[in-house]
């Protein structure tokens, strides 16, 4: 019996997203266009079941490259108002579309000139009409028996918002590296397949000095970057020697004058460097192999390309060297 009437549940709902994709029609280009043209973040709001919903729709733009989160509609009429301006985008939940708290704080950003993008069950009601584009998500029936818990009506409008996301991660040619980006707590399998040039360090952040320059400054950009290295570097950019913050321990222990003595004269010359094209499952592999922590990127030139610590790829605390 239980068996039947869980197949009976399944079946009602996905009669329900069936029912949603016959509706999509030109309002949900318009939402996409909302959206595209959006120069600032989308804001989910709703109450109870659909602000759940709404919450889990943020989180999916966000991972699939459109900036989001959710409002509460009565903590926005409280004074979390002022998070939202005219540069968002609404996006609105509620499948009767009279839900009162939701309406009134529509009805505030209305005047505010937001754009609204309603989806409801209810394209003819209250919130439908203070909404610039509608996104009916109406089902024939809900599959409580009893047609009170919200259950086909919120699998629909979960869909909805599945196809409005991967509709504008294909608009904004939202790669594999970009979700990779936002998800840097992925397994470690997913985080190395990733190539050395998406996570190393570039530009300003890298710690390096030309050959002539003294300790003493090497030490100061040694503090200031907080990698626990300093790159020397020669007039063509090519990487010739480090020196770690340990040989900086061990030259202060011999009482090395900071000051007068050059970084070149103390370096490690030649430190191991890896291509910016290669995985970083490889240059954690080199890590490993030599016991370190610090590796140089370099370009097809072997010119200085970036920067990258372990910490990069693993996380601190996530790695011991086995040996």
């Amino acid at each position: 019996m239980s068996i039947e009437q869980a197949k009976e549940v399944l079946k009602i709902e996905a009669e329900g997203i069936l029912a949603v994709l016959e509706q999509v029609g030109p309002d949900f280009d318009k939402a996409v266009a909302l959206i595209m043209d959006c120069p600032s973040r989308v804001i989910l709001a709703g109450i109870g079941k659909s602000g759940i919903i709404g919450q889990k729709i943020a989180a999916t733009l966000n991972s699939t490259g459109t900036a989001s989160f959710f409002l509460h509609p009565v903590e926005a009429m409280h004074g979390d108002l002022g998070i939202v301006s005219p540069r968002d985008v609404i996006l609105a939940i509620s499948y009767s579309g009279e839900t009162a708290e939701l309406n009134l704080l529509l009805n505030s950003l209305k005047n505010r000139s937001v754009s609204i993008i309603a989806m409801t069950g209810h394209p003819g009601s209250t919130m439908a009409k203070l909404a610039d584009a509608v996104l009916n998500v109406a089902v024939p029936k809900e599959a409580c028996p009893l047609g009170l818990a919200p259950t086909a009506s919120t699998t629909a409008a979960l869909a909805m918002g599945d196809a409005l996301s991967v509709v504008l991660l294909e608009r904004k040619q939202f790669k594999e590296c970009d979700f990779r980006r936002n998800h840097p707590g992925g397994s470690l399998g997913e985080r190395l397949k990733v190539n050395v040039s998406e996570v190393m360090i570039t530009g300003e952040h890298i710690p390096m000095v030309a050959k002539d320059t003294s300790l003493r400054q090497a030490v100061s950009i040694l503090n200031a970057k907080n990698l626990g290295a300093v790159l020397i570097v020669d007039g063509a950019r090519r990487v010739a020697g480090i020196i770690t913050d340990g040989d900086i321990r061990r030259l202060v222990a011999k009482e090395i004058n900071l000051d007068t003595q050059r970084v070149a004269d103390h370096m490690t010359p030649s430190p191991k460097t890896i291509s910016k094209e290669l995985l970083a499952a490889d240059a954690l592999s080199i890590m490993q192999e030599y016991e370190i922590t610090i590796l140089p990127i370099t370009d097809v030139q072997g010119h200085l390309a970036g920067i990258l610590h372990l910490h990069n790829l693993l996380g601190k605390g996530e790695f011991r060297f086995m040996v």
